[in-house]
Order: structure tokens, then sequence, then C-alpha cells
């Protein structure tokens, strides 16, 4: 009489997902190290360094929370976080409303929309240092824009926000938007590509509005899009710093000054690591302030699905 064997375990099954494609997880492998020892251990070490009082170079004398202290009772620090808090914000609006909009238009099957698609996307192949010397000059008012105005007959014209405190981010933001804004509406468009031509259908049978079916209907459907952009338009917003330096150098005085600059400043010219270690973990929070939702609303929706 046999008896009959004990059905295989799915322990015995681990091993071989562990060792399935193995050649392309050891092709990784050296990526996942670089992964951890540069970001990972980068990371760690300015979190750990930022709480000593490290000048030119690096050294583990603690001093606590000092140079926290220190880096929020500094006026220029304090400037900066509402330098990026005013573009962050315009720019965030303006370029999701401006990317949509161009995106909308261009769904439309417009003609020559290869060629219109190309202009708008061809400033995101421009860097920011190209990008803030080509409007430093288009604002200059010698011989920019306020120049070519007045040369046409309007005398009075004035546009000139890089020289003026009160104006100068919103020159930023000028620029700013012509480059990133295309790279945005690529990504609109190609979800509204995705868009069922049904949808569209059955709107215009119940008779939706255009405007109103993009409202309740077809951006309630492109989160994930909206999402996405959100994303990269945040990472660029916090590690605003060619632009600045390219098309006003922070000036004039410190109306144009950036968290990133204040960071380079501390830690190659003021050779002050301790201060600049400080300022750099607190932009790190306010990256992970930013992809702690994202990371809910991507993953934890779906797991609850």
């Amino acid at each position: 009489m046999t008896v009959a064997s004990d059905p295989p375990s799915h322990t015995a099954k681990r091993p071989r997902k562990l060792f399935k494609n193995w050649m392309a997880k050891l092709a990784s492998l050296p990526m996942i190290l670089t992964a951890l020892v540069v970001f990972v251990g980068g990371t760690a070490w300015t979190v750990t360094y930022s709480f000593t009082g490290s000048r030119m170079l690096p050294k583990t004398n603690w001093v606590g929370f000092d140079q926290y202290e220190r880096l929020w009772n500094t006026d220029r620090w304090i400037i900066s976080i509402k330098n990026l808090g005013i573009y962050g914000g315009c720019s965030m609006v303006l370029t999701l409303v401006l990317g949509f909009s161009l995106a909308a238009c261009l769904d439309r099957k417009i003609r020559f929309e290869s060629a219109f698609r190309s202009i708008f996307l061809y400033p995101f192949a421009l860097s920011f240092v190209v990008t803030g010397l080509a409007w430093q000059w288009i604002l200059n008012p010698d011989f920019g824009l306020q120049s070519v105005v007045r040369g046409w007959g309007w005398e009075s014209f004035t546009f000139n926000p890089l020289n003026d405190p009160n104006t100068v981010i919103y020159g930023l933001l000028i620029a700013g938007l012509w480059q990133g804004t295309g790279l945005i509406m690529c990504i609109m468009l190609a979800g509204l590509r995705g868009i069922d031509e049904d949808i569209w259908k059955a709107a215009r049978v119940d008779g939706i509005g255009t405007i109103k079916t993009y409202v309740m209907v077809i951006i309630p459907m492109m989160r994930p899009v909206f999402i996405t952009a959100l994303v990269l338009i945040a990472s660029g917003i916090i590690k605003l710093y060619d632009l600045v330096v390219a098309q006003t150098g922070g000036g004039p005085g410190l109306s144009s000054e950036v968290p990133a600059k204040y960071v380079i400043e501390y830690m190659f010219r003021a050779q002050n690591l301790g201060q600049g270690f400080a300022a750099s973990t607190m932009m790190l929070c306010s990256v992970v302030i930013i992809l702690i939702p994202w990371a809910y609303l991507e993953f934890g929706g779906k797991k609850r699905g």
C-alpha cells in the first residue's frame, strides 16, 4: 500500500522565483549598489554632518541643532524660502493650466500639429543656463522687449522686472514657464490621446459642452497624468538654481535668492559645510513631503482598489 506524497509546499517554489531571470537581476546589481552607496549613503552622510560644526572640511564636532537654529534665524534663508514659495506656487498652477490648455488645443487635431508640438517642446531641450541668459537679454530694458516696444512709438511702456526687487521673481517665472510648459503639454497630450473616443461621442449625444466634458469627465480620468506632472514640476521647483544664477545672480540684493543657491554659496564659497548640509537637509525634507503624498495617491489607492 503506497502512501500519497504531500503536495509540494510554496517554500519549494520560492528559490525558483528567486533565481528566475537571474541574468537580468545580475545586470541591474551595479545600478542598485550605486543608488544605495551614492544616493542613500550620500543622503545619510549629509544629514549626519548637518549636526556638526564643519567648516571647510567635514569634522565630527557635534553641535546638535545649532546649525538649524542659525539657519532659521538667517534672513537670507527666510527670503529664499519666501521666493521659492512664490515662484513654486505660481509655477505649479500656471504650468499645469498652460500645459493642459495647449494639449487640449493640439488634441483637436489642428493643422501642422507636429510643427506646433515641436515649437512648444523645443525650449525644454535647452539648459536652464541658456534659458536664463536668453531671457536676461529679452527682459533687458536697454535692448530687450522694453526697447523694442518703445521703438514702435509707445514711449511710456515700461517692462523691467529683473531690476525691480518686487517683480524680479516674476521675471524668473516667465523664463521657467517658457522652458517647462512644453514638457507638461506633451505629457497631457499623451494622456488625452489615451481617452477613448467613445466618451466624447457619448458626451455629444448627451448634449454636454466641451468645457464641461473636460472638467467633469476628462480631467478626473487623467488623475495619474496630473499626479505625474505635479511631481515633475515640484522636483524642478525645489532644485531651482541654474536659472537664477544665469538670469539674476540672486539679485537685486537678495530678492531672487533661492534655497539651492543658499546651499551652494555656503558649501563652496563661504566654506561652511555644516550650514550647507543643514540647508540641504531642509530641502530633503521638502522633497519627502512631496513624495509621501504622491506615493500614497499612486499606490495606496491601488491597494484599496
